[in-house]
């Protein structure tokens, strides 16, 4: 790989496949690097630009520039309301918007910068000095679930780290072909599923929508080697055999953003060949750490640190938890593909790290003796305390989608008068699959957990309330 700072530098823009392929369109890696310098002649001294992140090819090519003039980059999700869209604008600083405006920017407020087409036939020869390693290349916004979305500053150094931790991890090289279909505003579908794939020299095909019969296609079409999803991906992907069955010449599927189901894991195993590496990472760290290539696979655990970084796992005094795969404690990381701080917030930054120079993630986790981690969920929302036990959510809501009939689940603790908080689970059942009772799914979860992590109480409801990333809002439920 090339030195930090460096992120392209020793891809072989000679190579005549194409490189990068979204929907139906595709570009070979000369014209794609020369459609993007073609951008960077636009943005270069620009002080921030903001990037329309449609799943089209024009993205890619957008992003591409930026990084290539050194100019940092906002990813700005498509379905952004007005008000999320004027806060991301206004507190990135961004001059420049690439790409076609959406229905309706002109009408925030007057903080939209000034639109720059970005054309897929356009062509520059230009090159530009690489980037400062310790430069800012992206401002990624968090979810905004405890307040307004904070820019995460991620440098050059940050990305080249992280990206080739992973490519180490999971064997990733020019051979692979990776496919996927997701968001590329978030570090899973832009970072590693763009980024990566133009670092290692792999070509990408980027099915637009995660779409079971898209994969399938382009594991036929495409020889796909590498397949990105989250659990609801590989759900529907399950739920199509034949789809499933199409993934079986592939080489590597990762699933991430959420645990795996281990009845979802089952059947991609049955149907593929293949059980899912899952993954741990967040916007400021990006993917920390990993199942590796060659490493054990069991549903629920991420793996271990990726080269180049270090994690551990706390109490509340900050002494190191006991390798049990058992007691929970607060998940730390350090390595150079963290992040530099909350843009315009330090006093947010410092509350981020220890002492003694440790990221605190914010997640509840378990380490086993070997190394192996497994996340039990965030700590203010999933770390439940109930009757001198630490429960983590994560756990529950994982054996109780285990049950056939039961579709979605999410756990919270809520207010006793004797356990401190009990277990509550809201659960969404499927009829169609026989159904479940409260009681029923209460011993389900007994029988594969300890039995004091069972819920004392579970609730069947319709729908979970859900914000406009897909996350299940728990303070509702708590509510």
């Amino acid at each position: 790989m090339t030195a930090p700072g460096s992120l392209f530098g020793a891809v072989d823009r000679s190579d005549e496949r194409v490189a990068v392929t979204v929907g139906d369109v595709g570009l070979r890696r000369g014209e794609l690097f020369a459609a993007a310098s073609a951008v960077a002649d636009r943005v270069h001294g620009a002080p921030v630009v903001a990037v329309h992140a449609e799943a089209t090819l024009t993205t890619v090519i957008g992003v591409l520039g930026c990084l290539l003039a050194g100019v940092p980059l906002v990813p700005v999700p498509p379905d952004s309301g007005p008000k999320e869209r004027a806060h991301v604008l206004r507190d990135s600083g961004a001059t420049l918007w690439l790409g076609a405006p959406p229905a309706g920017v002109e009408d925030d407020g007057g903080d939209v910068p000034a639109v720059v087409p970005v054309d897929p036939a356009a062509r520059s020869a230009a090159s530009w000095p690489v980037p400062p390693a310790d430069s800012t290349a992206m401002i990624m916004y968090t979810s905004g679930t405890t307040g307004s979305p904070k820019g995460a500053l991620i440098s050059h150094r940050a990305l080249a780290a992280g990206l080739d931790g992973l490519a180490e991890a999971w064997e990733w090289t020019p051979d692979d072909t990776l496919v996927h279909g997701l968001p590329l505003f978030h570090v899973h579908g832009l970072i590693l599923g763009v980024l990566g794939a133009l670092r290692v020299g792999s070509p990408l095909v980027h099915t637009q929508r995660p779409r079971p019969a898209g994969y399938a296609a382009a594991a036929t079409e495409h020889g796909g080697t590498m397949f990105f999803g989250v659990p609801t991906v590989w759900s529907r992907i399950a739920a199509e055999p034949d789809s499933a069955r199409a993934l079986r010449k592939a080489r590597l599927l990762v699933s991430g953003s959420a645990a795996l189901p281990p009845s979802v894991f089952r059947d991609v195993l049955e149907l593929t060949g293949h059980a899912p590496v899952e993954r741990y990472g967040m916007t400021e760290t990006m993917i920390t750490i990993a199942v590796r290539a060659d490493g054990e696979r069991r549903p629920g655990w991420v793996g271990v640190p990726i080269r180049g970084v270090r994690a551990r796992i706390v109490d509340d005094a900050g002494a190191p938890v006991d390798p049990d795969g058992e007691t929970i404690g607060d998940l730390q990381i350090r390595g150079d593909c963290t992040f530099d701080g909350y843009l315009r917030r330090p006093e947010e930054t410092a509350k981020s790290w220890t002492e003694d120079g440790w990221f605190r993630t914010g997640d509840a986790a378990v380490v086993d003796a070997v190394g192996y981690h497994r996340i039990v969920g965030r700590r203010s929302s999933d770390l439940i305390k109930t009757g001198g036990y630490r429960v983590g959510a994560g756990e529950v809501e994982a054996a109780l989608l285990d049950h056939p009939a039961v579709a979605e689940a999410a756990v919270v603790g809520l207010p006793d008068p004797d356990l401190g908080q009990r277990i509550v689970a809201f659960v969404v059942v499927d009829s169609a699959a026989g159904g479940a009772g409260e009681q029923q799914l209460i011993e389900h979860v007994a029988g594969q957990l300890s039995v004091h992590k069972r819920p004392r109480e579970v609730r069947l409801v319709d729908a979970l309330p859900r914000n406009a990333m897909g996350k299940v809002q728990k303070a509702l439920l708590v509510d």
